[in-house]
């Protein structure tokens, strides 16, 4: 059966009415039994207006840090493909040149030229990743952290670009097929391929009350996570009571980790007495 111009604007017109007579009724029977239920944050969850940590690298052994690495990738699923070229790192260690580029010079004790230090995502006040997402995939939350939402991520790779402090890495290969079944832990979600992941800070254990992994694993005083804003926190006192540098300071991204170097005068001011 065909049908005019006329009839057609006919019915869609009664069709609108009572589309929005419906909207209407719907408005006026609204009341908070139709709301949506508030979320419940776990009581026990830990929180804090800006999170940061401080690293004391004279609390470190080489074995420390392997341990600290292993705790770490192990609770987040992060595969491990045996390929350099394809590494997956959430934390990992590397030398004083290459971890503050700018800051050694020649009179630099030698110690602290081989010593490795331990490195993640830094959680920015100013992270450039962030204003470069397309997709707000990566964004900071209210507490500091810097997340990033691998469900909403379409490998674009702009925030692997403008993080200057390389600790982003991407799944060029499927990440579940090199993650062993016995080694998997199940309360983590698995990644797929073509996606970018990072240290978060443990917000899933953040959420449940628990420090983070790295944290845990390392040894006593080595890692010091708190609230920077927290005049009585425990990362506050390391600030206070420590000379600590950041990573590439210049660049503006005001870092939330913080690093006491320790050894030949390069950390602890003594407390005035």
């Amino acid at each position: 059966m065909s049908m005019n111009r006329r009839e057609f604007l006919k019915i869609a017109g009664i069709s609108t009415i009572a589309g929005l007579g419906s909207v209407s009724l719907f408005s006026r029977l609204q009341d908070k039994t139709l709301e949506a239920a508030p979320y419940l944050q776990n009581p026990e969850a830990m929180k804090a207006r800006r999170w940061g940590m401080v690293i004391d690298v004279s609390k470190f052994r080489d074995e420390d840090y392997k341990k600290v690495i292993e705790v770490c990738h192990r609770t987040h699923n992060v595969p491990d493909f045996k390929n350099p070229k394809d590494e997956i790192k959430w934390i990992w260690t590397d030398t004083f040149k290459h971890t503050f580029p700018g800051q050694e010079h020649e009179f630099m004790p030698q110690e602290i030229k081989e010593r490795n230090f331990l490195l993640l995502c830094n959680h920015c006040a100013n992270p450039a990743c962030v204003r470069v997402c397309p997709t707000k995939a990566t964004f900071k939350r209210q507490d500091g952290i810097v997340m990033q939402d691998m469900h909403r991520c379409i490998g674009c790779r702009f925030c692997m670009a403008a993080c200057p402090f390389g600790a982003r890495s991407f799944n060029y290969r499927n990440p579940r097929e090199f993650i062993k079944e016995e080694n998997e832990n199940k309360e983590y979600p698995a990644r797929m391929i073509g996606v970018v992941e990072k240290c978060t800070f443990c917000t899933e254990r953040l959420a449940i009350g628990k420090m983070p992994a790295c944290v845990e694993a390392a040894p006593k005083g080595g890692l010091i996570f708190g609230d920077m804003d927290d005049t009585n926190s425990e990362v506050r006192k390391a600030l206070k009571e420590n000379y600590t540098i950041r990573r590439k300071p210049e660049l503006g991204t005001e870092p939330s980790v913080f690093y006491v170097i320790g050894g030949n005068g390069y950390a602890v001011v003594p407390e005035k007495s």
